[in-house]
C-alpha cells in the first residue's frame, strides 16, 4: 500500500525520510549490534543520541544557555499539573483561555492551587484571541500561562506583544513548536507533547529557564520536580528512549530542510492554499478570525452537514484520512504539521474542489 496523507491532529505524520532511516537502523544502530529500543539509557550509545538531540534542538530554536531542555513523559496534559506544582509556591497564577487545551490547563491548575482567569474568548466560541484591553494581569502572579496554538479550535498567537505581563510567561506550544522561529528568551517555560511536530507519542518537551528551578515545595513527588529532572539530565528513571531517538532524527531532518525559517515559508504556503480554498468556496467555512488563524490546525465545516460522512468516506478513497473534526467543533479539521508535504495539501484541495463541484 502506498503512503497516505494523514491529517490527524496527533499522533501525526512523520517525515518519510525519518521513518526510512529508523527502519534501516532498527536492528543494528550504527554497528552496535542492537536496536535503540534495546540499549540501556545509561550507556555511551544512548548518551550520544540524547546529547545530539538536545544540541540540534538548541540550534534549531536558538535556546539560550540559561535554559534547561528536559525530555519528559506524560504528555502536555501532565504539564497542566506539573507546572503549577513547580511554580506556584503558594501564590496564584494567571491563565488566558483561548480554546479547549488552555481551558483544561486552567482547570487542572485550580486542582493544584490557585489559578485566575485573566481573559477568555469562550463567548465567541474560541474563534479569536483576546485584545490587549480585555486582559487583566495580576502583577503578583507566579506566572502567566497561554496556549500559543489551539489544536481543536484552530487559533494561533502569531504575535505575543499583547502579553506584557511582568511575570514569567509559560506557553503550551504543543501543536506548532518547530513550525517557525520563536524567540525562546521571551518565555520562561515552553512545553509540548511530541506527537505533532517533534516525534512519536510518549515524549514531552520542556524548555525552562534555570531561575524557575528549585521553586517546588519539598513534598512534591520527585518525578515531577523540574530541578531534579534537570540535575539528572532527564534520566531520573528510564526515559522514552526510542521517542527521543526519533525526535533527534526529526531535528536533523529539519536542519536539512533549511531550519525553522525555511519551514515557516513552507507552512505559510500550505496554510494559504487551504484557507484560500475554504474562503472562496460556497460549501466550506472556517469560523476563525483571519488574523488569528492557525497554520497548523485548520477546522472547517460544510454548510450541508448531511454531507459530512460522505466527505470523510470519499476522502479516504483518495488516500486522505483523519480529516474528521474534533467533537467540540464538528465538521472537519486538517492538521498540516511540518511533515505534511505541500503535495498532501494540494491533494486535499483538489478533492475538496471536486467534492464541491459534485455536491455543492
Amino acid at each position: 500500500m502506498e503512503r497516505i496523507y494523514n491529517f490527524s491532529a496527533g499522533p501525526a505524520m512523520l517525515p518519510q525520510e525519518v521513518l526510512e532511516q529508523a527502519r534501516d537502523e532498527l536492528l543494528n544502530w550504527h554497528g552496535c549490534g542492537m536496536s535503540v529500543m534495546e540499549m540501556t539509557h545509561r550507556g555511551k550509545d544512548f548518551s550520544a543520541i540524547i546529547a545530539q538531540a538536545e544540541g540540534d534542538l538548541r540550534e534549531l530554536l536558538n535556546v539560550p544557555a540559561n535554559y534547561k531542555v528536559l525530555f519528559l513523559q506524560g504528555g502536555a496534559t501532565m504539564q497542566f499539573a506539573q507546572i503549577p506544582l513547580n511554580l506556584l509556591a503558594g501564590r496564584s497564577a494567571d491563565y488566558i483561555v483561548t480554546g479547549a487545551w488552555s481551558k483544561k490547563a486552567f482547570k487542572e491548575a485550580n486542582k493544584v492551587g490557585s489559578a485566575r482567569l485573566v481573559a477568555t474568548t469562550e463567548a465567541s466560541n474560541f474563534t479569536r484571541l483576546p485584545q490587549k484591553a480585555e486582559i487583566s494581569f495580576d502583577p503578583d502572579a507566579a506566572y502567566l500561562h497561554v496556549c500559543t496554538n489551539e489544536t481543536v479550535h484552530g487559533v494561533e498567537m502569531h504575535d505575543i506583544s499583547a502579553l506584557e505581563a511582568s511575570v514569567p510567561l509559560v506557553a503550551d506550544m504543543s501543536s506548532h513548536i518547530l513550525s517557525r522561529p520563536v524567540d525562546i528568551s521571551q518565555y520562561n517555560l515552553v512545553y509540548g507533547g511530541a506527537q505533532k511536530n517533534i516525534g512519536p507519542a510518549g515524549l514531552t518537551l520542556v524548555i525552562v529557564r534555570e531561575d524557575l528551578l528549585g521553586r517546588a515545595p519539598a513534598n512534591i513527588p520527585t518525578m515531577l520536580d523540574y530541578a531534579v529532572q534537570a540535575e539528572n539530565g532527564s534520566m531520573l528513571n528510564t526515559p522514552p528512549t526510542y521517542s527521543i531517538y526519533i525526535a533527534g532524527l526529526v531535528f536533523q531532518w529539519l536542519k536539512k530542510q533549511g531550519g525553522l525559517a525555511a519551514m515557516e515559508q513552507t507552512n505559510i504556503a500550505k496554510a494559504k492554499l487551504l484557507y484560500e480554498t475554504i474562503d472562496t468556496s460556497c460549501l466550506y467555512h472556517n469560523p476563525v478570525e483571519p488574523a488569528c488563524r492557525s497554520r497548523m490546525n485548520i477546522p472547517f465545516t460544510l454548510n450541508k452537514p448531511e454531507l459530512d460522512e460522505s466527505f470523510i468516506a470519499e476522502a479516504k478513497k483518495q488516500g486522505i484520512v483523519s480529516i474528521k473534526g474534533h467533537k467540540m467543533v464538528g465538521g472537519m479539521r486538517a492538521s498540516i504539521y511540518n511533515a505534511m508535504p505541500l503535495e498532501g495539501v494540494q491533494a486535499l484541495v483538489s478533492f475538496m474542489q471536486d467534492f464541491e463541484n459534485q455536491y455543492g
